[in-house]
């Protein structure tokens, strides 16, 4: 249950990232340095949950229901 929880926070992270960087983007136009590192956090997080979806299934934390 805590993976499901930790999974869930990263993608409000990962969300709340995206809309940062959009805001970031309508604010400062071009030149914004806000949108690129919003961006690479985004991209960072993305990949620390997609390990540790790997990593609950590998370990059976997470069961697959077979939709």
């Amino acid at each position: 249950m805590l993976i499901k929880i930790i999974v869930i926070f990263l993608f409000i992270l990962i969300i709340g990232s995206l809309g940062s960087a959009l805001l970031g983007l309508l604010k400062a136009g071009d030149d914004s340095n806000r949108t690129v590192r919003a961006l690479t956090y985004r991209i960072g997080l993305s990949i620390a949950a997609f390990i540790i979806l790997m990593v609950g299934a590998k370990f059976g934390w997470i069961q697959p229901h077979g939709l």
